[in-house]
């Protein structure tokens, strides 16, 4: 395994019977990088993440965190990942702050005063027993013992669930700082704007296969980006339309001498750009695809695959 890997699968397999689980899965996430695993309910996201955590035991395949074997390493794996699992329990009868104590002297690593500051950040009432806060403050309890050790690598199934808009951006700027130190953060997520707001790349998994791995970037680009052209002159859509790369031309109603058109870019933008050359352009905006765009034309509504992203 290569130094800057910090996790890798070759041929991980976990069948449940007769039922697939994931099927000969082979991943690599880049140490110091943010990597999120999308796709349908029942993909297999979150038996990915089981079998990373040696929690369940593959069919077969095997999985390496930092260099180590998951099911020979785990407890010393386990001492420096923290985790948060889609379905956490919380021992409802303590207090956060008792909880986040316990926690430390078990794991035997415990930063009071970075545990502290997430408090504060996510701002959590740490004195109320876990079984009184709301379900988005529970969650909160989960993200803050997942960070609090400082762990050389994350893995949060989930992590936004709950969450409102001001936390989930302290979310993203803790995952940006933990990061920046050096950490792996491992995410899987049904919040597509999360994950294209925080991750650097992305894995799609399909009926327990991974059928991709992109740079955010990259996978936005194979789709396409919505245009609208204001134009100080009056132009025909055939004008336009027909150009390598454009497709989907309307004309919105504007006012007498302009032009105005709603169109769709794939690719490069040269070929627009040249023809745009012509007239008189008053404006041009431009919208990427976000990932929730990239992921409803790569799937249908019953999850099956229609187009595989990145073909």
């Amino acid at each position: 395994m290569d130094v800057g890997t910090a996790i890798e699968t070759c041929r991980l397999t976990k069948r449940y019977g007769q039922s697939r689980g994931v099927e000969d899965l082979d991943l690599e996430v880049f140490a110091g990088e943010v990597f999120g695993l999308i796709g349908p309910n029942g993909a297999g996201k979150t038996t990915t993440i089981r079998l990373l955590l040696d929690l369940i035991r593959p069919t077969s395949g095997s999985a390496r965190i930092f260099g180590r074997n998951v099911r020979h390493s785990n407890v010393e794996i386990h001492t420096h990942t923290g985790y948060l699992p889609s379905d956490i329990r919380l021992y409802e009868g303590l207090t956060a702050d008792e909880f986040f104590d316990w926690l430390g002297r078990l794991r035997g690593r415990h930063d009071a005063s970075f545990t502290d500051e997430l408090i504060e950040r996510f701002a959590l009432d740490p004195h109320r027993p876990i079984g009184e806060l709301s379900t988005g403050n529970q969650q909160k309890v989960g993200l803050i013992q997942a960070f609090s050790h400082r762990p050389s690598l994350l893995i949060l199934d989930e992590p936004t669930s709950g969450l409102d808009p001001v936390v989930r951006r302290e979310f993203r700027s803790v995952v940006h700082e933990t990061t920046a130190l050096g950490a792996t953060v491992f995410v899987s997520s049904h919040e597509l704007s999360e994950v294209q707001d925080v991750c650097d790349r992305v894995g799609t998994v399909l009926e327990g296969r991974l059928e991709s791995v992109r740079a955010i970037a990259d996978l936005a680009e194979l789709h396409h980006r919505s245009v609208r052209l204001v134009l100080d002159e009056v132009v025909q859509a055939e004008e336009i339309a027909g150009l390598d790369g454009v497709g989907a031309v309307q004309v919105v109603p504007s006012v007498v001498g302009q032009t105005i058109f709603e169109l769709q870019v794939t690719g490069s933008f040269e070929h627009l750009v040249r023809r745009l050359a012509r007239f008189r352009v008053l404006d041009v905006i431009s919208q990427p695809a976000s990932l929730e765009d990239v992921f409803l034309q790569s799937f249908d509504r019953t999850g099956r695959e229609i187009q595989k992203v990145g073909q």
